[in-house]
């Protein structure tokens, strides 16, 4: 099997090829307007272009997909909830469906938790791309257009993608790869959510902006994949979110 990504400014999304091998069959996943390079090698090798598939509905991970579409001309999948807000998409995948092309065979595996409409691809149980769930030491904000919480992001990470083979790599939807057993030990949200570490009691505000702020309760100072941080903090009312570093002021 071959998967290839390029990565895109300035949103740091990721889009791949998946073949069989080369010449054979394959599949592209997500569209970034970075995908010229994927492009030349299917020209290249000969690679046979049978679906498009999209995690989720977010920009960085579809701009340009009705020009893939065009030229493939191919069935362009997603799940239902993404289809009603990307017009490129043709059908659907749900919780457990898979295509086999070639000699792939990628399952849908429905992560919920940065958005509702969020794809995990399983393909040939050895590579799973985990788009915006998790990332290589981090996780997914909860509070982007169409989040579902919390909750879903964790049982989504927990329940679903920590239940697979150590071994399997994991091609998230922004920057480098990681694995299963290498998030599992050191991911420090994954470390939490396992009780090896205990969440902290800073107080801070968390907000855009200065007039809109809201007290709360910090329980992780993470690193981000662009360099940034990211948060884990508790309302007052008890809710509980992920959110960008730059939303965060300390007390």
């Amino acid at each position: 099997m071959i998967l290839q990504r390029v990565q895109a400014d300035p949103w740091l999304s990721n889009a791949y090829l998946i073949v069989d091998e080369i010449g054979g069959k394959g599949v592209l996943v997500d569209s970034n307007e970075a995908t010229d390079p994927l492009l030349e090698r299917i020209e290249r090798e000969g690679t046979e272009i049978t679906h498009i598939l999209l995690t989720h509905h977010h920009y960085d991970h579809v701009v340009g997909v009705e020009k893939l579409a065009e030229r493939f001309d191919v069935p362009v999948l997603a799940h239902e909830l993404c289809g009603e807000q990307v017009d490129a998409v043709t059908g659907t995948l749900r919780e457990g469906d898979a295509i086999e092309t070639g000699g792939l065979r990628i399952e849908a595996i429905h992560t919920p938790g940065h958005c509702a409409d969020h794809l995990a691809l399983n393909v040939n149980e050895t590579d799973c791309l985990t788009a915006d769930v998790i990332f290589k030491g981090t996780v997914g904000g909860t509070r982007a257009p169409g989040a579902t919480g919390i909750e879903d992001l964790r049982n989504s990470i927990m329940g679903k993608l920590m239940k697979l083979d150590p071994a399997t790599r994991l091609h998230p939807g922004h920057t480098q790869p990681t694995t299963v057993a290498a998030e599992w030990e050191s991911n420090p949200f994954v470390r939490i959510w396992r009780g090896l570490d205990e969440p902290g009691e800073e107080a801070c505000t968390v907000g855009p902006g200065d007039d809109d702020r809201l007290d709360a309760t910090l329980l992780l100072w993470a690193p981000d994949y662009d360099g940034t941080n990211k948060a884990w903090v508790r309302f007052a009312d008890g809710e509980e979110a992920i959110v960008g570093g730059s939303q965060i002021r300390k007390d």
